[in-house]
């Protein structure tokens, strides 16, 4: 057997790196420079996290002509350091599952050292940062998502309250905040106001002007002075919300103008409309350089089987367990293509539904809806809905055979309709 002195199992990818581990105060940076020789030695710094403290951080590897840095943070403490670092420096960050220490060896200084040692080495991913305008597309739709969920929130304690105190609105109104619904808790919520049958038809629009007395008869109820106060509070919180998702989506649609052609083309598949374009663009931008293809974005988004085999043996394959705000957008938007009449997607729900179940075939639904995006933003393709007879079509042959089984165990005989009607055409009269 022959015997090398070479003793390297990995090569060196970064011969000048920088890790970084990043609190609340204070940041720990770990400097890893190779020398000619390929002998290296660590720079161990702490910096605080106010933007002078930073500055002087990026003027430390600047110094040291350090071409990149990779960070590690709980929640949002990176973007500070981010914010400083962006434009000056390659600066990535890292999933902290992805570099998880060896136990017995946790402190944060021993942190950012396995990161610069790692990254030395090209051993870590970078996770997917969005250049910076489509990071402020992304705080307004995540806005807008809370300005909703707290906007709803509201609706149902109003909901609550006159249940409580047994107004039964909701019971004759299919919609509450309706126009009807919301004049009759305007006239509830104005003091010393009578509730008489003539006061309930003026509030009344459309066909429910012809069940006035029903109306009347559900906002008689135990509604005191104390009921009166609480509504009139989440009447006022209700429309200070609504404003606020008013001004959210007209600055939307003011910075995502440049782009209507590419939500337009976004907005022709079954589910999506313009809000939802808007907050599918602003969490993937719209060029998806960092996504080589179809399938590394449906892996980011976390809306594909996973991959888990040992021994030849195929374990769980359920989709990966995260918080993902666009995987989030993309199953609203699947359920509604679902809907969408003679449309492939609603067809191949309907084929997944019965062998998977509800749940994985509306992900299957929205691991082809982000495909589908993919193709729409990265190479400027559009939508072309493959129709609801796309699947019988393409099993044709196999549905034939089955049913000519099926007919052969019954003691029947199919045949097609052309032959059938050679056959009736040709019969004596």
């Amino acid at each position: 057997m022959t015997r090398t002195n070479d003793t390297t199992v990995v090569s060196v990818l970064h011969p000048i790196c920088c890790g970084l581990d990043i609190h609340k105060e204070f940041v720990t940076a770990c400097l890893i420079i190779t020398d000619s020789l390929d002998k290296h030695r660590s720079v161990l710094e702490s910096f605080g996290t106010f933007t002078d403290d930073l500055v002087r951080l990026r003027e430390w590897l600047m110094d040291h002509e350090c071409p990149i840095v990779f960070l590690e943070s709980t929640g949002v403490y990176w973007r500070p350091v981010h914010n400083i670092l962006e434009g000056y420096l390659t600066v990535a960050l890292v999933n902290a599952r992805h570099i998880k220490n060896l136990p017995g060896r946790k402190t944060d200084m021993s942190d950012c050292q396995w990161i610069a040692t790692l990254l030395r080495v090209g051993f870590l991913k970078a996770s997917f940062i969005p250049p910076k305008i489509v990071r402020h597309w992304r705080e307004l739709t995540r806005y807008r998502k809370s300005l909703v969920e707290a906007l709803g929130d509201v609706k149902r304690q109003v909901h609550k309250l006159l249940e409580s105190s047994n107004i039964k609105i909701d019971s004759v109104v299919s919609v509450l905040f309706g126009k009807t619904g919301r004049n009759l808790m305007d006239l509830l919520a104005k003091d010393h106001s009578e509730l008489t049958l003539q006061a309930v038809q003026i509030c009344l629009r459309g066909t429910l002007k012809s069940k006035a007395t029903e109306l009347f008869r559900a906002v008689q109820g135990f509604f005191e002075d104390h009921h009166r106060w609480m509504l009139r509070e989440m009447l006022d919180r209700i429309k200070q919300q609504e404003a606020n998702l008013v001004r959210v989506e007209s600055r939307l649609r003011d910075l995502l103008q440049p782009h209507d052609e590419l939500i337009e083309r976004i907005t022709q598949i079954p589910g999506i409309g313009p809000t939802a374009a808007y907050a599918i663009l602003s969490e993937t931008g719209t060029t998806l350089e960092s996504f080589p293809n179809a399938a590394a974005l449906c892996s980011w988004a976390g809306v594909c089987p996973a991959n888990n085999e040992s021994a030849g043996k195929r374990r769980s394959t359920r989709s990966p367990v995260r918080r993902s705000h666009l995987r989030t957008h993309l199953v609203e938007a699947a359920w509604g293509a679902v809907k969408t009449k003679s449309s492939y997607l609603r067809s191949k729900y309907f084929s997944l539904k019965s062998r998977l179940g509800p749940k994985k075939a509306i992900m299957s639904i929205a691991h082809r809806i982000l495909k589908a995006l993919y193709y729409i933003i990265k190479h400027g393709a559009s939508f072309r809905d493959l129709g609801a007879d796309y699947l019988i079509e393409l099993r044709s042959q196999s549905i034939t055979l089955y049913l000519e089984r099926q007919a052969k165990k019954l003691g029947m005989v199919l045949i097609s309709e052309s032959l059938w009607n050679l056959m009736i055409d040709r019969s004596p009269a």
